[in-house]
């Protein structure tokens, strides 16, 4: 048995020998926020594509918010679309390209507040479409304003004392919503806080390809993404404030998968 030496220094340095990033990321570089946590959604998403052997069969359709940047870095083909579309834009790709792998990426602001109307609708005609929506509770492209999805209490910009349900009212929940729906297929809500949330989240979005995969209807994967610049915290407090605040009204999990019941 060999015994690796830990009192001195390694005589030859570590190596990577392996790409840690993914094929279908043209870029680790971006311009987003540090602390933000949009970087590693995205991430998930393009390594359960090239998993699924998906690299040369999906069209993203991309919302408006800070993720849009990201337009030019994946190496996939894609469309922007107006906000609150891309379950809308998504549904024609899809109906003239069945053959392909249709995913929407939409910010909590773009699905929830322009858009509700598009993703409850395509849910409610079992599209076969899958949509992804990260949600940190505010409009961040545009500085950080509370959204439809913005929690109680949720300081924003335009929410200095906290959001109050007697003025503001109460936040949607989305995934909750698109899961009563009868044309929903999947849907689960995941984080990307810790590497096991991580982990979890990237399960979920594979099962969620795989529902439109096998033409089950309309997946959706909520994850909750950290915006420590919106949220007036440190940008290594953001995990924690994210758990504390939409952690407690967004409990992560599957909330509903028609092929395990």
């Amino acid at each position: 048995m060999s015994v690796i030496d830990t009192l001195e220094p390694p005589a030859v340095a570590n190596q990577k020998v392996a790409s840690f990033k993914p094929r279908l990321l043209q870029s680790e570089e971006h311009g987003l926020c540090p602390g933000c946590g949009e970087p590693v959604a995205i991430r998930l998403v393009l390594e359960i594509i090239e998993e699924l052997q998906l690299v040369e069969r999906n069209v993203a359709v991309l919302g408006h918010g800070c993720y849009g940047s990201f337009v030019m870095l994946l190496d996939v083909d894609s469309t922007l679309c107006l906000h609150g579309r891309a379950p809308a834009t998504a549904t024609g790709v899809k109906r003239m390209r069945p053959d392909v792998a249709v995913w929407t990426l939409q910010g909590d602001g773009d699905m929830v507040n322009e858009g509700l109307a598009e993703i409850l609708h395509a849910t409610a005609r079992a599209e076969d479409i899958t949509c992804i929506m990260l949600n940190n509770g505010v409009f961040g492209d545009t500085g950080g304003q509370m959204t439809a999805a913005s929690v109680i209490g949720q300081r924003t910009k335009n929410s200095i004392d906290g959001r109050d349900p007697e003025y503001h009212g109460y936040p949607i929940p989305i995934a909750n919503l698109v899961a009563s729906l009868q044309g929903s297929a999947y849907v689960a809500r995941g984080s990307v806080h810790n590497a096991a949330a991580i982990a979890q989240t990237r399960k979920f979005v594979r099962k969620a390809f795989q529902r439109q995969l096998d033409k089950k209807g309309l997946s959706l994967v909520e994850i909750l993404t950290m915006c420590p610049t919106g949220w007036f915290v440190p940008a290594a407090g953001g995990a924690d404030y994210m758990m504390e605040s939409l952690g407690k009204t967004y409990p992560l999990g599957e909330l509903k998968d028609v092929v395990e019941g």
